[in-house]
């Protein structure tokens, strides 16, 4: 069995490069995106020219534009970004089939048994430095037995430094400072002055079996630690990983815990830390090409009658129910038209689709011809199985017309003309405030509601915000009033009913304190509901809220 191997690619300029990919128009020279952070606005991914400019990651952009006054930003976009990195994902799935993405900037695979498909482990780092240059991205490699040492070896292989600056140690003083403890040394021991140590450069590709001495002169934060637990190990004069490898477990893991020592077994391979590549999305889609262009809808229906059930069928094998159906006509002039429709319910029956598709036909220009038609589900969601309560309900489910089936088609098709956003339904909520009794959801993205309660007093049909009404501000109902610039009078009035603000809230609609409420019928034949506020942040007085049937 071959020994496990790891690729580890670093895209240290990701955020910057993914916009420079994408807005050819930025002038040339040093370019930044920037993050807040506390208020502030910092660099947080640059081009090469940038960081030639002396700009640092971290630093503020006022000081950015000190140092560059030509310098050029964009605002960070995380969700672009991780969407950037997946597509890298899916691009890197030509090396190895066991990719995982390590946010924000990074990916791990798992090359076992892939590097001879391209001439080697040299010539597949050179393949993919080819690539990402052809794509305009800077990655840097490591290759390596472990996870953990190929991520050291792709972010800290090939520079220089010992690693974190505490200043603690006399490598770290001025340059006099370190001329006179030379000096020194040498006036009280004799001989000679010792030459200054070099630094050891480690490869970017670990060979097999020699993923100690590979990492060893990396400095220690290349072990994936916390900067307090690199500030410790530094102020120690444990700089390097292989200033660990003779100092006992026991003492560094009471004095930094269990997580550094376990990222040094995971990098050396003492502990597994296997490469979980993510899950490809399910997609479910048939085609079916023409021997001849067609034009008229009842040739595309009977597509429809040959590529639905293949359809239905895998999203049956899968569990799944389609929420968007998308249907593709690829025309003979090489020009494609597509039209989608939305279901109220996640199905994989054909026959609910069918309908929704046939009424979408008539926005479909067959132009020259139609020579092949696609189906993709666009939108898909799991069904479960029901457990159906007696014979006559497991038969209208065979028959398809299964309890509440009628009522979703009819939410598809008014859907499919308006959409289904444009479609509510209310939901009962626990608020005894007349305006916040019920909750407003999108009816085909719910369930009817079915705990409804009836209210101790009868509430209004329609209900608006209050309008002010034409009465002295006095709690007794006078046999007149003037609403919308008319007069009405009281034939008969019920009430009053109190209803108190949720004293917990700061509701700016019910500052005027409490309500009073009364159902007034008019000489016109109104039912009008009515109340009086009692003052209490704003001033008091009559308001109509709302009309009954």
């Amino acid at each position: 069995m071959p020994a496990k191997r790891h690729l580890s690619l670093w895209f240290p300029r990701l955020a910057a490069e993914r916009l420079l990919r994408l807005d050819r128009g930025l002038p040339a020279g040093p370019f930044v995106v920037v993050e807040d952070q506390r208020g502030a606005q910092v660099i947080a991914s640059m081009n090469a020219e940038a960081q030639a400019a002396g700009l640092t990651l971290g630093q503020p952009l006022r000081d950015g534009r000190a140092m560059c006054p030509g310098l050029t930003s964009r605002p960070a976009n995380p969700v672009a970004e991780a969407a950037f990195l997946t597509t890298l994902r899916r691009w890197a799935g030509r090396f190895s089939p066991w990719v995982s993405e390590e946010a924000p900037d990074g990916l791990i695979l798992d090359i076992t048994g892939c590097a001879h498909l391209f001439g080697g482990e040299d010539e597949l780092a050179a393949e993919i430095d080819r690539e990402c240059a052809t794509l305009g991205l800077t990655v840097r490699l490591g290759l390596a037995d472990t996870l953990g040492a190929a991520w050291a070896l792709a972010r800290f292989a090939n520079v220089a430094g010992s690693g974190h600056r505490s200043g603690d140690a006399i490598d770290q003083e001025a340059r006099a400072t370190r001329s006179r403890a030379v000096k020194r040394k040498h006036w009280t021991r004799g001989g000679t002055a010792p030459k200054p140590a070099t630094q050891s450069v480690a490869p970017r590709i670990a060979p097999v079996g020699q993923t100690r001495q590979a990492i060893g002169p990396l400095p220690v934060a290349a072990l994936r630690l916390e900067t307090e637990t690199v500030e410790g190990l530094t102020r120690l004069g444990l700089r390097r990983i292989d200033d660990l490898f003779g100092t006992p477990r026991a003492g560094l893991a009471r004095r930094f815990g269990r997580h550094m020592v376990r990222r040094l077994d995971q990098a050396l391979g003492v502990e597994p830390e296997p490469v979980s590549p993510a899950r490809p999305p399910v997609r479910f889609a048939v085609r079916m090409g023409l021997p001849d262009p067609i034009g008229l809808e009842e040739d595309l229906l009977a597509c429809f009658d040959r590529l639905l059930p293949e359809l239905c069928d895998r999203l049956t094998r899968a569990g799944r129910g389609a929420r968007r159906v998308r249907a593709e006509f690829s025309r003979s002039d090489h020009t494609m038209q597509a039209v989608e429709i939305g279901l109220a319910r996640p199905t994989a029956d054909p026959h609910r689709m069918r309908p929704l598709l046939g009424m979408k036909l008539s926005d479909v220009d067959a132009g020259f011809g139609i020579d092949a038609v696609r189906l993709v589900v666009t939108s898909h969601e799991p069904v479960h199985a029901t457990q159906h309560r007696g014979h006559l309900e497991a038969g209208a489910t065979v028959s398809n017309r299964g309890p509440g089936a009628a009522l979703d088609d009819l939410l598809g098709r008014i859907g499919t003309r308006l959409g289904l956003e444009a479609m509510v339904r209310l939901h009962p909520a626990e608020s005894h405030i007349p305006e916040k009794g019920a909750t407003v959801l999108a009816a085909a993205f719910s369930q009817p509601a079915t705990n409804w309660q009836a209210p101790a007093r009868e509430r209004p049909l329609r209900m608006w915000p209050p309008e002010p009404v034409m009465i002295p501000d006095l709690p007794h109902l006078p046999e007149t009033f003037r609403w919308r610039g008319r007069d009405h009078g009281v034939a008969s009035a019920f009430g009053p009913e109190r209803l108190a603000p949720e004293w917990w809230l700061d509701d700016p609609a019910w500052r005027t304190g409490q309500r009073d409420y009364w159902v007034v019928t008019t000489t016109r034949g109104e039912r009008l509901w009515l109340y009086f506020a009692h003052g209490a942040a704003q001033s008091a007085g009559w308001f109509c809220h709302g009309a009954f049937a």
